[in-house]
């Protein structure tokens, strides 16, 4: 077998080298580097970031509120859709549902009226609404603007809270001096939601006491920034100074492909020369501060995106309940007692979760479980299970992981703890798989990689999958799934 394919045996993790290299291991990380402080881990209970769900609950509450005021209104429903879809399309032109930062509704004011009247501007003008006095539109947009800036005030303080109480870990990037201040300075700012949790620069100092809140390490190189990012759940980047954007590129743009907004901050006294930048401004901790990128791991599990997880998981679940009773009851009588195999795999974020399978085959050992790469052609399973296999309905359990949200129908094929630090080491961009929620099926699958296949295309074709996503997308290799359903290729 090529050196690029996955091994079917894998010698144990004790006599497994390092190999040194920009890769960064999920879940095998080494110890704490020296002098640092202990990692705020998964266990802080941290929020992800916010949702923009809530705004547009807020946005579509405040065109219904605002459609009642006119008399005949309620009998036109799709006008009222039309309203809405209007004004929340211009809605999100402007970047109003943006959560990457804490906005006030006096910022919001101009920009969320603004687009409430040209969308009732265009329903008047083109609408059966036409003949009602003038009075009754205003009154309409003005019942529609009062909503929805009270509404987003309120979701705008609900989310100024939590993060005043559990702020967002960020790594603060550029020179070691300036990068402290910035970082001391955030931690005497509370408010400002968000909490540093280390310095990349090129120093070679290991820790850093600001003064105002826990030592915070140095890190150096790209390796130690990623586990910092891993450990630490982070989501936010501080880039101080345009000059780190061009020393520190490539480096930024491995943080930002890992889901992390990038924030440029002004450490030193304003410039007037600077050309306007389109990116969205603002100041945090009283830095100027730029939207350099969105974060890209943000996008990719979208509403729509759990929607149709959650709506075709629950379908499939109810559909196919009869056939997971009928392959159980046969597990049960040819295998024994234990039809339900369970084993800790790494989802996103390098969460690791308990995947569900009916249980095809019986490992001599935990270790073997955890460690062994394929059993597809174990000579010892029952044909029972031979057949489970080849037609992958073994898989079908896994439903009720997506169904729960450890998982989604397509994306990265997850992966046991010991292989995810295999093959990180291995593979630069095997880490990058975790940006999205894993899935039971993916474009690497429908391309034919599964079982015994190049690890290298795997991840080649699952990163293009994520830096491509979109719903439809989804749709099509769901659709593709289905037709290669049944096809015996083992898994």
């Amino acid at each position: 077998m090529s050196a690029e394919r996955a091994e079917r045996a894998v010698p144990p993790p004790a006599g497994q080298p390092r190999v040194p290299g920009h890769a960064v291991s999920v879940l095998d990380l080494p110890g704490p580097v020296a002098g640092r402080a202990p990692s705020f881990g998964r266990g802080s209970g941290r929020p992800r970031l916010s949702s923009w769900t809530p705004l547009l609950l807020v946005d579509s509450s405040g065109t219904l509120l605002g459609a009642l005021v006119v008399p005949g209104a309620p009998r036109y429903p799709l006008l009222i859709a039309f309203l809405a879809l209007c004004v929340i399309g211009l809605n999100r032109q402007a970047s109003l549902y943006d959560t990457s930062a804490v906005r006030g509704v006096l910022d919001e004011l101009p920009a969320v009226c603004g687009r409430v009247v040209v969308g009732w501007a265009v329903i008047a003008a083109v609408s059966p609404l036409r003949p009602l006095p003038m009075t009754v539109l205003v009154t309409a947009c003005a019942v529609h603007c009062l909503v929805a800036c009270v509404g987003r005030g309120a979701v705008h303080g609900h989310r100024r809270r939590v993060l005043q109480h559990r702020p967002r870990p960020a790594l603060v990037v550029g020179p070691v001096p300036v990068a402290m201040r910035v970082a001391t300075a955030l931690q005497r700012c509370p408010d400002c939601g968000v909490r540093p949790v280390g310095i990349v620069g090129d120093a070679p100092e290991t820790a850093l006491d600001t003064g105002e809140g826990p030592v915070l390490p140095v890190l150096t190189t790209g390796e130690e920034a990623h586990r910092a990012l891993i450990q630490n759940s982070v989501e936010t980047v501080l880039v101080v100074g345009p000059a780190t954007r061009v020393q520190k590129a490539s480096l930024l743009r491995d943080l930002a492909g890992a889901g992390c907004a990038l924030w440029e901050l002004d450490a030193d006294a304003p410039s007037f020369d600077v050309p306007a930048v389109r990116a969205r401004a603002g100041h945090l901790a009283g830095f100027s501060s730029r939207l350099l990128c969105e974060g890209a791991g943000r996008r990719r599990d979208s509403v729509g995106k759990r929607m149709l997880d959650v709506v075709l998981s629950g379908t499939l679940l109810l559909l196919a309940g009869p056939v997971l009773l009928m392959c159980a009851l046969v597990l049960r009588a040819v295998e024994g007692p234990g039809v339900v195999f369970r084993q800790e795999r790494i989802g996103k974020d390098g969460r690791p979760f308990t995947m569900l399978k009916f249980r095809t085959h019986r490992p001599a050992s935990a270790h073997e479980s955890a460690t062994r790469w394929s059993v597809a052609d174990e000579q010892h399973m029952s044909r029972f299970c031979h057949f489970l296999r080849r037609t992958s309905l073994d898989e079908l359990l896994q439903l009720w992981n997506v169904f729960r949200g450890d998982m989604s129908l397509v994306g990265p094929r997850p992966e046991r703890p010991y292989f995810v630090a295999k093959f990180s080491q291995a593979h630069p961009g095997y880490p990058a798989r975790h940006r999205m929620r894993t899935g039971i099926t993916g474009l690497a699958q429908i391309h034919g990689l599964r079982g015994d296949t190049s690890i290298e295309d795997r991840c080649r074709f699952d990163n293009a999958y994520i830096d491509n996503w979109s719903l439809w997308q989804d749709v099509c290799i769901l659709v593709r799934t289905a037709a290669l359903f049944l096809r015996p290729t083992g898994s």
